[in-house]
């Protein structure tokens, strides 16, 4: 099994940001075995203790952990919230990795996200409508719509904060809520 840093964007938003064509993108889908190591609660480290004499005293974490989380660049029909076809390995994988033993008691919250082109308003509605689509394609795909909680953002979390009108912004992010 593959090991992923927490960090990783998957390479479905990198394919489309070095320019490669929708064509390709299959090729760049992550398999549902990295979408589930990227979603999976870490354990916590072990505290760390000292002592003097009788008394033990926890020292803390500064950092709290971040919540597992993956962006996926989901393709959608301009100006609308219909999935294009390009982007349903990519969602089939994902309803793949939910449906995982490691995931199965997992809740997600499903965010859409755009880039900051066009009004504020606008681009949070649209970004709702797109994350209420995938949280449907999820659901007819055998996830329990109780465990998926879809939040549109807008441009409000850019991931490209650079240039605002980047296709990355684009994008479909999913958080473990666990």
């Amino acid at each position: 099994m593959i090991n992923l840093p927490r960090s990783i964007t998957f390479a479905v938003s990198f394919a489309a940001c070095i320019g490669l064509p929708p064509s390709l993108w299959a090729q760049a889908t992550p398999s549902a075995a990295e979408m589930v190591e990227q979603l999976k609660v870490q354990p916590a480290p072990a505290p760390r203790t000292r002592s003097l004499r009788n008394l033990t005293v926890e020292v803390a974490d500064p950092t709290p952990a971040a919540r597992p989380s993956l962006s996926l660049l989901i393709q959608f029909d301009f100006n609308s919230a219909k999935v294009k076809p390009e982007s349903q390995q990519a969602l089939s994988n994902l309803a793949q990795a939910l449906q995982s033993k490691e995931l199965v008691d997992a809740k997600f919250a499903v965010e859409g996200h755009t880039d900051a082109k066009g009004r504020a308003d606008y681009n949070l509605k649209l970004s709702q409508q797109r994350a209420d689509a995938v949280r449907a394609f999820l659901a007819s795909n055998g996830v329990a719509d109780a465990r998926l909680q879809a939040v549109g953002k807008g441009a409000t979390e850019l991931a490209n904060t650079a240039d605002p009108l980047a296709a990355d912004n684009r994008r479909v992010r999913i958080v473990n809520l666990n």
